[in-house]
C-alpha cells in the first residue's frame, strides 16, 4: 500500500474514534435513567442524655479557716506570754494536741521561790487574822489591829494568786485543738514577750482561698458546689468577696475543704465552681456540633436518615467533657448523627456510607 493511502486510512480511523467518543459522552438519557453519584464516607455517633455543668475555674491556695461569728480561727501562733529561758519542749511537729496542752516550759526557779514566799506570807496572815478575830470580841485587841490583819490577809491572798499566775505563764499552752505544724524554739533559748514559739493548725478546718475574675462574679453565690483539684474532692462556696483587686481584676472567694481531701495548708490548687447545671439534657459529641459562628448559641448537627446525611438546626447549650448540649424539635436519645465529619457535610441531603 502506498504511503498516501496509508495516511488517508489513519485519518479516517481517527475521525471514527472521535465520533464514537462524542456519541457516548453526549448520549441523551432515557426517561427514568439516573446518574450514579459517589457517596461520602462518615463516622457516626449518637445523642446521649446526661447532666452538664457550666463552671468557673479559679486558682488559689489552701489556708486555715479564718475567724467567723461563733467560730474561732483554725490556726494560731503560740507566743510566749512572758520573757524567760526555754527549759523544756513538750511537743513535736506533727503532734495532735488539745486546747490547754502544755507545749513549752520556761525556767521557773525564780517563780518557784516567789510562790513559796507568797504561800508562807499567806499562812502568817491567816494565822494573825484568826488570832485578831478571837481577841476582838473579848476586847483583847483593837479594831485597828483587827482591820490591819484583815488587810494583810487580803494582800497575801492577792500576792499568792499573782505568784501562781506568774508560774502558770511559764507553762506555754496550746490555745486550740489542732496539730503542731511548726516549732520555732529550742531548749536553753532566751525568749522575749510575744516571741512566736510554735504554730498550730486544725487540719480538719481548711478552706481554699481562690481568686475569680471579676467578670464572672455575677454568677457566683454562696452554697454553690465546687470540685477541688481536678475533681478529687468537693466543697461549697462559703464566701464571695465584694471588693475587686485593682491589680489582678479578681475577687476573693473561699471554699470549704472536707477533711478527707488530704490537702495541706499552703498547697496550691485549682477549683471548678459549678455556676449552672442542666440535668437530663440531650448532648452530642463536640465534633458533631457546628456553631453558626464562634461561640454562637445556634448551629447544626447532621442526622443520619437511612443512607443520607441531613443537617438539623439546633440550639447550643452547655459544654463539658467533650459533650455539647443540643436542643431541637424531634431529637431523641440514641438518634444517630454524623460525628467527626459533620463540618464537611453539604447543606443539601447527601448520600453517605458509614465508616466502621
Amino acid at each position: 500500500m502506498s504511503k498516501p493511502r496509508t495516511g488517508v486510512w489513519i485519518a479516517v480511523m481517527v475521525v471514527v474514534v472521535l465520533a464514537v467518543v462524542l456519541i457516548v459522552v453526549f448520549k441523551p438519557k432515557k426517561s427514568g435513567e439516573e446518574e450514579t453519584a459517589a457517596d461520602m464516607a462518615v463516622h457516626v455517633g449518637a445523642l446521649t442524655r446526661t447532666t452538664l455543668h457550666r463552671s468557673i475555674t479559679a486558682y488559689g491556695a489552701v489556708l486555715p479557716e479564718p475567724a467567723a461569728p461563733g467560730h474561732a480561727p483554725a490556726d494560731a501562733e503560740v507566743a510566749s506570754p512572758v520573757a524567760g529561758i526555754v527549759a523544756h519542749i513538750d511537743c513535736v511537729e506533727g503532734q495532735r494536741v488539745t486546747k490547754g496542752t502544755v507545749l513549752f516550759r520556761l525556767d521557773s526557779r525564780v517563780a518557784d521561790v516567789a510562790l513559796d514566799k507568797a504561800r508562807k506570807a499567806l499562812g502568817y496572815a491567816e494565822a494573825n487574822f484568826e488570832r485578831q478575830s478571837k481577841l476582838l470580841p473579848v476586847e483583847g485587841t483593837s479594831k485597828k489591829a483587827y482591820d490591819e490583819a484583815k488587810q494583810q490577809l487580803s494582800s497575801a491572798q492577792a500576792d499568792l494568786a499573782a505568784a501562781e499566775t506568774d508560774l502558770a505563764l511559764l507553762h506555754v499552752q496550746a490555745p486550740l485543738d489542732g496539730t503542731v505544724v511548726q516549732v520555732n524554739s529550742e531548749p536553753g533559748e532566751a525568749v522575749e514577750l510575744n516571741t512566736i514559739m510554735a504554730k498550730i493548725v486544725d487540719l480538719g478546718r481548711l478552706v481554699a482561698a481562690v481568686s475569680v475574675p471579676s467578670g464572672e462574679a455575677a454568677s457566683l453565690k454562696t452554697g454553690q458546689a465546687v470540685l477541688l483539684d481536678g475533681g478529687a474532692a468537693s466543697g461549697v462556696v462559703v464566701y464571695v468577696g465584694s471588693q475587686v483587686d485593682d491589680k489582678t481584676g479578681t475577687i476573693p472567694v473561699r471554699v470549704t475543704i472536707p477533711p478527707s481531701a488530704g490537702l495541706h495548708p499552703g498547697q496550691f490548687l485549682s477549683v471548678r465552681i459549678i455556676s449552672e447545671q442542666h440535668k437530663d439534657c440531650l448532648a452530642a459529641p463536640e465534633k458533631a456540633v457546628v456553631a453558626d459562628t464562634v461561640g454562637a448559641s445556634t448551629g447544626w448537627i447532621v442526622l443520619v436518615e437511612g443512607n443520607k446525611a441531613v443537617r438539623k438546626p439546633v440550639t447550643i447549650g452547655l459544654r463539658e467533657g467533650g459533650l455539647v448540649e443540643v436542643a431541637a424539635e424531634g431529637l431523641k436519645e440514641g438518634r444517630a448523627i454524623v460525628s467527626d465529619d459533620a463540618y464537611a457535610v453539604p447543606a443539601e441531603p447527601t448520600a453517605i456510607h458509614i465508616i466502621k
